[in-house]
């Protein structure tokens, strides 16, 4: 069986997985530096769904770590079944925290009222785009697994 990259037992699996943890905690640690974003449930939304993927996607580069120094791939139909399922329901969750977060800020930097100062709200749309990018490696992985 060829090993196609970015599939579960590779290296390029390992860094896009380890992005995926990375864009997740740069999105929590800038949607953190805003005092009052627990004020506002699409926010507070975004931050759990990225505490639950940053220890997903690291366990999941320690398997890949693991498959790729035992030098035994990972080839089991239920365990890729259940990686890709944890994906997809994260995938789906990751969407919907990104969406929501980038209408919100959206709404606050275009009302009459200044609920939110520029520099703030600034700060939650690089949130914003950071899940986004979480996002797009999780695509990346799970289309090199389903390729096999």
């Amino acid at each position: 069986m060829k090993n196609i990259p970015g599939s579960m037992g590779t290296s390029a699996s390992i860094a896009l997985r380890l992005g995926q943890a990375i864009c997740s905690s740069v999105s929590i640690l800038f949607m953190s530096l805003g005092v009052g974003f627990y004020s506002y449930t699409a926010f507070c939304f975004l931050v759990t769904i990225m505490g639950l993927v940053i220890p997903w996607s690291f366990t999941l580069a320690l398997i890949d770590g693991y498959s790729i120094l035992a030098k035994f791939p990972i080839h089991q139909s239920g365990m890729l079944q259940v990686i890709i399922l944890g994906d997809l329901v994260l995938s789906v969750l990751t969407l919907a925290a990104a969406s929501s977060t980038a209408s919100i800020v959206d709404l606050l930097l275009k009302a009459d009222v200044s609920f939110c100062p520029p520099r703030i709200c600034s700060r939650y749309q690089i949130s914003a785009v950071d899940v986004i990018q979480s996002l797009q490696t999780v695509s990346l992985t799970d289309t090199n697994i389903c390729a096999r």
